[in-house]
C-alpha cells in the first residue's frame, strides 16, 4: 500500500481535501489511508491525474520519485468511463486549493527572458510572465522555464518545464549539475563545469559537442531543481 499519508502531507492537504479529490466521504478516505480499505485503480488514476503522482509509485513498483511531476498542478476532467464528480463539490475544492496556494512563481517565456532573465525574474517584465502556483514538492525555486530543442535528451525533452533556483552571493555553482544560463548567446540549459575564465557547457545528447562560454558573457545562472513533464 503506498504511503498516502506521506503524499497528503507533502501537498499540505487534510484527509477531507483528499476525499474531495476522490469524490468520496472523509471516513472512506481515512480507511484507505490507514490500509483498512484497498486503493482502487480508479482512485489511483484520480490521484495520478489530479496531483501529478507517479503511477509506478502508487502501484508500489518503485519507491521514488513519488512525484514526477508530469503535468501542471490542476484538476482534470473525469475519465469518460467513470461517473463525474459533482461539479459543485469540485469547484469548492478548486477554490480551496487556490486559496491555500497563495505563493506563485513566474513562468518565464523565452521572448521575455531573451536579453535578461534576471530582469524577468525580478519582475521588470512580470506582465509577460504567467504566474503559476508554487509546487511544494520541489525545493525552494524562483521561476520555471520551458525547454526547447533536444540537446538535453533523454533526461530533459523539448516541452519539459524546469523549476530553477537562481545562483547568487549566498549560494554556489554545483559543478556537473544542470543549470539554466542567461548568456549573450541566449538562454541555455546545460550541465556546467569550471574551465578557468570560461564555463564548459555539456549536453546529455551526444550529438551536441561541448562548448565553453566566457564568464563575462553570462548574465546569470540558475540551478535546475525540478522537472514538470506535460
Amino acid at each position: 500500500m503506498p504511503d498516502l499519508k506521506k503524499l497528503r502531507k507533502s501537498f499540505g492537504y487534510t484527509q477531507k481535501d483528499m476525499a474531495n479529490i476522490l469524490g468520496i466521504k472523509q471516513n472512506a478516505y481515512s480507511s484507505i489511508e490507514t490500509g483498512k480499505v484497498s486503493l482502487t485503480d480508479r482512485n489511483k488514476s484520480l490521484i495520478s491525474e489530479k496531483l501529478g503522482v507517479n503511477k509506478d509509485w502508487l502501484n508500489e513498483i518503485v519507491d521514488e520519485p513519488m512525484i514526477k511531476v508530469e503535468g501542471s498542478f490542476h484538476l482534470t476532467a473525469e475519465p469518460e468511463d467513470e461517473p463525474p464528480l459533482n461539479p459543485s463539490r469540485e469547484n469548492i475544492h478548486l477554490n480551496k486549493v487556490i486559496s491555500e496556494l497563495k505563493q506563485t512563481r513566474p513562468r518565464i517565456p523565452y521572448t521575455a527572458a531573451a536579453g535578461s532573465l534576471t530582469s524577468a525574474v525580478e519582475g521588470i517584465t512580470a506582465d509577460q510572465c504567467e504566474q503559476i502556483p508554487r509546487i511544494n514538492i520541489f525545493p525552494e525555486y524562483d521561476f520555471t522555464i520551458i525547454i526547447k530543442g533536444n540537446s538535453m535528451e533523454p533526461k530533459y525533452e523539448g516541452g519539459d518545464e524546469v523549476a530553477c533556483k537562481r545562483i547568487d552571493s549566498t549560494s554556489f555553482i554545483q559543478w556537473g549539475k544542470v543549470h539554466v544560463l542567461d548568456t549573450a548567446q541566449g538562454i541555455l540549459i546545460k550541465r556546467v563545469y569550471e574551465n578557468g575564465d570560461k564555463i564548459r557547457c555539456v549536453s546529455y545528447n551526444s550529438e551536441y559537442p561541448d562548448f565553453s562560454i566566457d564568464k563575462s558573457d553570462i548574465y546569470s545562472m540558475s540551478l535546475v531543481v525540478g522537472l514538470i513533464r506535460l
